[in-house]
């Protein structure tokens, strides 16, 4: 897939004031810190298109990109950041969740997880919850480039076996670094595809 565009549209708390549900939408979530912006970025070829920060937890909305005028990237707040006040992490984890629960256009859902880290309880216990309401998304694992391609291996498979507490099958996984632009082609094959069979809501309603 080539971007030929990629516009911020809007930012919302507000499910009620997203884009009408008319194109295929992807949301992009994980952890605070682990480079949802610099993916974004790099994925779509256009530097500050996210807002980067040295500061964890600066997304607090649903942020809608529109990307060659055909589908939605969606940037959510990150989850598990400790020194948030607990009022806005649950005020976030509400409106996160039902976003992700009754989004009609919702294609996939991608978990990024630190390449570096072991196996977190709360990336474990968002895709279970995932999971369990039946929503897809695929693991995409970031910073690849911050260590040898053993060590990304060898965390990749840590993290393949904890799914396997929960799941029967691991999802489909990316290998990604913001530096290199590794996984880049592969993550926007994988979304062309879903686009390509993607029929629009309203036109559901209308059969």
């Amino acid at each position: 897939m080539q971007i030929r565009s990629a516009e911020f549209k809007c930012s919302n708390t507000r499910t009620d004031k997203l884009p009408l549900p008319e194109l295929p939408e992807y949301a992009f979530i994980g952890r605070s810190n682990v480079g949802k912006s610099s993916l974004i970025n790099m994925l779509t070829q256009k530097k500050g298109l996210a807002k980067t920060s040295q500061t964890p937890g600066k997304t607090q909305l649903i942020n809608h990109f529109l990307i060659n005028e055909d589908w939605y990237l969606v940037d959510l707040p990150g989850y598990g950041y400790a020194r948030a006040s607990k009022t806005n992490r649950g005020e976030w984890e509400r409106f996160i969740r039902y976003y992700l629960k009754n989004r009609e256009n919702l294609q996939c859902v991608f978990v990024l997880i630190d390449s570096r880290l072991e196996p977190q309880k709360v990336d474990k216990d968002f895709c279970a919850w995932l999971g369990e309401h039946g929503i897809p998304f695929v693991l995409v694992f970031t910073k690849a480039d911050k260590q040898s391609r053993l060590k990304t291996e060898q965390s990749v498979s840590k993290f393949k076996k904890a799914m396997l507490e929960y799941f029967e099958e691991v999802p489909p996984q990316f290998i990604t670094s913001s530096e290199s632009k590794n996984g880049r082609e592969e993550v926007l094959a994988f979304i062309h595809d879903i686009n390509a069979r993607f029929i629009p809501p309203t036109s559901n309603n209308n059969a």
